[in-house]
């Protein structure tokens, strides 16, 4: 299977894969984590851009998409070619919310239309305000989408690549990200473990 964790900075993303990844290679489960951006040339290139570079809003979308193939190609057809599940920490989902705000939903979709869609997308779904507490609590530098008015925007724009995603078959998942992370991945196992 090949399962996208998706959702705001701070709803535990990283955490949730972390877990469900431990609980795969504990039931003998071939894994493959990745991420988007990817570790790949094009993804090392937009992780800069996000930490502070030049590039303007409108640049992202088709870098995001050009990352894609290359994380696709190298990482992940390869993977499910082995029989390993894939989990990758953001996928389609997330351009379509992220670089929307700048593009428009349709245009995000054009550069995106080829790419296969995962087996399972896993919506982790906590309030925006909740989110930045999380991003402050841990530290470190924030990108340009960590700001609560970022967060808002981000969140609706989730809602309607959601639809639309939905509208046209992908299994999307949405757990409640509130509470403990072992009450989360409780949550996120029971909804998705049943279809491995």
């Amino acid at each position: 299977m090949f399962i996208a964790f998706e959702g705001l900075d701070g709803s535990g993303g990283t955490t949730q894969i972390s877990m469900f990844e431990a609980a795969l290679a504990a039931d003998g489960r071939a894994v493959c984590r990745t991420r988007e951006p990817s570790d790949g040339p094009v993804g090392r290139l937009i992780r800069e851009q996000l930490a502070g570079g030049a590039v303007g809003d409108a640049v992202f979308g088709m870098l995001f998409a050009a990352d894609r193939r290359d994380h696709l190609d190298r990482t992940v057809l390869p993977a499910r070619a082995r029989g390993e599940v894939v989990l990758t920490d953001r996928y389609f989902l997330s351009s379509l919310a992220y670089q929307s705000l700048a593009l428009g939903l349709n245009r995000v979709w054009a550069y995106n239309a080829e790419f296969p869609a995962a087996d399972a997308v896993v919506m982790l779904d906590l309030e925006p305000g909740e989110c930045l507490r999380r991003v402050e609590a841990r530290g470190g530098v924030r990108d340009r989408f960590e700001t609560l008015e970022q967060l808002e925007r981000i969140s609706r724009a989730y809602e309607a690549a959601i639809a639309r995603c939905a509208a046209r078959g992908d299994r999307i998942v949405r757990i409640d990200a509130s509470g403990s992370a072992d009450q989360v991945h409780q949550r996120v196992r029971g909804a998705v473990w049943p279809s491995l």
